[in-house]
């Protein structure tokens, strides 16, 4: 059997495991839901615990299925979203929850609960945060460590370590405390870009940050509960497996294992690396990943820095070991439509239709949108009188305000399905307008971005694939693997078992399109330009509200 290699990604929902050959070919996948706890309308947890037995299970489960045998499996890659992991000092998990149930020990990425500690940090304008768009976000892991700090002090004092959770995943597999580059660049403030000398890691945390911000006892400790040794992704982990893991995961002990990365970057990894036709190099420059699912990310590297306001990063190496990655983002996407569809008054009438004619909501939603498209020139125009705004979590990119809140202008006096799908078809357009707005301000700031890799839920959705290429007025590219994010975990396996010489020669070898898709131009084109006028007429008025009503 041909070297195969295994992508494990764990998701705001579920965890799932890949396994690929040498060429990029998928042999099986699995995947299992994780829990997840919600309150407070911030605060959302998981369970470390949970997580990796999900994890192994997944992990066995692909293996029955592709009828290979644990000696095959050469390489392993972790990634994961970007929630903050508490463990003690026995590697138990500690309680981040006002519950203080011990199982309750993962903030999960989309936890807004330090929006104080956030607006905080931010007012310190510290030199760091010119590497994370200007500001920081409650979705990293900075803010949510000072939250623990002053509401949640118990936690504070037990844990012996704070991961992320690629990280942690890396260290229950292998027991090597082995921080990501990746993770610690991009949601930790750590300096990947400065040199260090006679060190286990790369690059450096800022003393005069973490003292700025009233957490001086991290590196008063010597960052022993974040990280000591920050390695770049892909390289292998000393040792491989432990023989604990390897016994929950049913593969071999010491089998190659790579240093994490996020769930998003992975994405990227997955899809940049294909050669288009006519192409005799890849510019980067010209090329974004848009990674969707309940959020959705934007990757873009470059060469060079690029200071994009709103945008997280410059991060240097997070995504492609030597290059500067900039990070565009949308705190709720696939979560948004999916609010505007099920809180509707019609959804319970409209799962049950789709249930009769064996469809999911998505494809009922479109086919009754193509229906309703022959009385108009062209689909999209069905919502002229109808615009959203598409911030209901706040934005993530490029406003950088996680208190930005959701507009609806247009809506009648009708709870008729004929609304919900276009109610649908405008949230869709809404999304792509930020989209839109990001790649936007990525070419006024150095990027020439034409060009989009696009994987995750949407990609199955052709509406949502028509009105993104049609909006952005970019080429979408769809590639073979439409599991992008699976495949980039499984060429960090490959990169660290010694199957690629590099992340990019992984990418070369397994990374291939399918489908590339051309957006309309003319009268599609210009109502578009239009609504996008309209969509950022929307946020100058929500400011405008707030200024009314600030003194109040």
């Amino acid at each position: 059997m041909d070297n195969c290699y295994i992508g494990i990604d764990v998701g705001t929902g579920s965890a799932r495991a890949g396994i690929f050959t040498s060429e990029g070919v998928m042999l099986s996948s699995a995947s299992n839901p994780i829990k997840i706890w919600k309150y407070d309308q911030d605060f959302v947890e998981q369970s470390s615990n949970d997580i990796w037995e999900s994890v192994c299970h997944c992990v066995r489960e692909s293996i029955k299925k592709a009828k290979i045998q644990k000696d095959d499996i050469t390489g392993i890659g972790f990634d994961a979203t970007c929630s903050l992991v508490a463990i003690d000092s026995q590697d138990k998990p500690v309680s981040v929850s006002k519950s203080n149930e011990n199982e309750r020990n993962v903030i999960v990425w989309m936890d807004h609960r330090a929006i104080a500690e956030t607006n905080f940090i931010n007012s310190t304008k510290h030199e760091v945060l010119k590497y994370v768009g200007g500001k920081i976000s409650p979705e990293m892991e900075t803010p949510k460590l000072l939250w623990l700090k002053k509401h949640h002090p118990e936690c504070w004092q037990k844990t012996a370590k704070f991961f992320d959770l690629p990280d942690f995943l890396v260290y229950k597999a292998t027991g090597q405390d082995v921080r990501s580059l990746c993770s610690t660049v991009c949601k930790w403030t750590y300096m990947g870009h400065v040199k260090r000398i006679n060190s286990e890691s790369v690059g450096s945390w800022d003393d005069s940050y973490f003292k700025a911000i009233g957490l001086e006892d991290l590196s008063a400790e010597g960052y022993q509960r974040i990280g000591t040794r920050v390695r770049p992704i892909a390289e292998s982990v000393p040792g491989g497996l432990s023989k604990k893991s390897s016994l929950e995961l049913g593969l071999k002990e010491g089998t190659a294992l790579g240093v994490s990365i996020i769930d998003a970057h992975a994405g990227g990894i997955g899809m940049l690396g294909a050669i288009l036709k006519d192409e005799n190099r890849i510019d980067f420059s010209r090329r974004l990943a848009l990674i969707g699912g309940t959020s959705s990310c934007h990757m873009a590297v470059s060469p060079n820095p690029s200071y994009v306001p709103g945008v997280w990063g410059p991060y240097f190496s997070a995504m492609l070991p030597g290059m500067w990655l900039s990070e565009g983002g949308q705190s709720a996407t696939g979560a948004l439509v999916d609010h505007i569809i099920f809180s509707h008054t019609k959804a319970a009438e409209l799962i049950s239709e789709a249930e009769k004619a064996n469809k999911t909501v998505y494809e009922l939603l479109n086919a009754k949108l193509d229906e309703m498209s022959s009385k108009v020139r062209f689909p999209a125009e069905l919502t002229r009188g109808l615009h959203i705004l598409p911030y209901f979590h706040g934005n993530r990119s490029p406003r950088a305000n996680p208190l930005l809140r959701g507009m609806i202008s247009g809506l009648k006096l009708s709870d008729s399905i004929e609304e919900l799908v276009l109610l649908y078809l405008a949230t869709i357009q809404a999304i792509a307008y930020g989209t839109k707005h990001i790649i936007e301000e990525m070419n006024n700031n150095g990027y020439k971005i034409d060009t989009i890799f696009i994987c995750g839920g949407g990609t199955k959705n052709p509406v949502f694939i028509r009105e993104h290429a049609d909006i952005t007025q970019c080429t979408l590219v769809l590639s073979k693997e439409p599991e992008a994010v699976l495949l980039g975990s499984a060429i960090l396996g490959m990169a660290a078992s010694g199957g690629a010489l590099t992340v990019q020669d992984g990418m070369s070898k397994m990374c291939k399109a399918e489908k590339i898709i051309e957006p309309a131009k003319g009268l599609t084109a210009s109502y578009h330009i239009a609504k996008y006028g309209v969509f950022k007429k929307m946020y100058e008025d929500q400011m405008n509200y707030k200024s009314i009503m600030a003194d109040l």
